[in-house]
């Protein structure tokens, strides 16, 4: 019994150690706020706020990557949105849809339906998931809902050393449609794991799950 105990102890001890050397390093965990409603309601069907989230900061991200940046208009604010266009790409968004280049992103089979706050009635908004492909990455994308009002047409060539960030939920957007491209020096860090969701260690569906 000793023994097991002494390994136990140094097992938990090098755990911790690892940990510890990779927070200090690439990796971070983070709250998603909560009380954002434009926020929140933009990352549906991804992740939500109150969720703990780990972010990889080993490597740069790339298209297709959800990034965390700092908002460029509002000090203190936090932008959480996927990377879809980079220096030189002519970006085109109309209603839900995305154009890079003159391309769509394709998509695939639908996954379930979510409900979530409109935050500008604060009304609980239906809305339809679909899978969107961006590179070799497939993630989960809310869709524009007809019956609402459509989200803003935008259109533009990315300046140098910038990126376009797009919300994953296309009918409650808060994205560069709103505060325009971001540096890409100041997003350095990729959403990659949810630890657990706003509803605790006992939501099992959203505990514990790589996020793309």
């Amino acid at each position: 019994m000793a023994k097991f105990l002494r390994y136990l102890a140094w097992s938990l001890l090098i755990a911790f150690g690892l940990i510890g050397i990779l927070r200090l390093t690439v990796i971070r965990w983070w709250r998603v706020p909560l009380g954002d409603p434009y926020l929140e309601a933009s990352l549906a069907p991804s992740v939500r706020g109150g969720d703990w989230l780990i972010l990889w900061r080993g490597s740069a991200p790339i298209e297709g990557n959800l990034v965390l940046c700092p908002e460029p208009k509002a000090a203190g604010r936090y932008a959480l949105a996927r990377i879809l266009g980079e220096t030189g790409d002519h970006v085109k968004l109309t209603g839900g849809g995305v154009l890079v280049n003159g391309r769509s992103f394709e998509t695939e089979s639908g996954c379930d339906s979510f409900t979530v706050r409109d935050p500008g009635t604060g009304q609980e908004a239906t809305q339809n998931c679909r899978r969107e492909v961006v590179g070799s990455r497939t993630h989960l994308r809310g869709e524009a809902n007809a019956s609402l009002p459509p989200p803003s047409d935008a259109e533009l060539d990315v300046p140098g050393g910038q990126v376009y960030l797009v919300s994953d939920n296309r009918q409650f957007p808060w994205d560069s449609r709103e505060f325009g491209p971001v540096e890409r020096s100041t997003c350095v860090e990729t959403v990659v794991f949810r630890l657990v969701s706003k509803d605790g260690f006992f939501d099992v569906p959203n505990r514990l799950t790589l996020i793309r």
